[in-house]
């Protein structure tokens, strides 16, 4: 048995243990069962849980959230339209977010993926000294989708 302060008490048993822990008003934390004989630890046990759950806030505090931002198209959108679309994609990147371009199709408009396929690989072409495609122009059920990443 080990106790708060990493100190060990040596072999006891369950009972000796707990009445040590409830003299000292602690808790008997069983941490290592399979060793032989099984390891305990005296310690406030709702004080290292909340201390536990605080670490795990300030990590995800630490983590950086990448967003995913979507643009939409269609194979029939205009000059202008797409021009805009490229520097919405120019702004997002250099935020430090990705981009989802997705092309949807209606209708008879699913006969001829290849006119998206050129639609997207232009915004690639155009985008790449700010955006990498992260993957390549898929069908995902009637849309296309391609998605680009910021340049490292």
């Amino acid at each position: 048995m080990i106790d708060k302060s990493g100190e060990q008490l040596g072999i006891l048993s369950i009972r000796d243990a707990l009445a040590i822990a409830t003299e000292k008003e602690l808790d008997l934390v069983e941490v290592a069962p399979n060793a032989d004989p099984p390891v305990c630890r005296l310690m406030d046990y709702g004080k290292y849980l909340f201390e536990k759950q605080k670490r795990e806030r300030e990590s995800r505090k630490a983590q950086k959230q990448i967003e995913v931002k979507e643009l939409r198209l269609r194979p029939k959108t205009d000059e202008h339209d797409v021009q805009v679309v490229i520097n919405r994609i120019r702004k997002f990147t250099k935020e430090g977010a990705k981009v989802r371009v997705r092309i949807r199709f209606r209708g008879r408009e699913m006969q001829h993926p290849e006119v998206a396929r050129v639609l997207l690989e232009r915004v690639a072409n155009d985008t790449a000294d700010v955006a990498t495609v992260e993957s390549m122009p898929a069908f995902d059920g009637n849309s296309m989708i391609m998605i680009l990443a910021p340049a490292a």
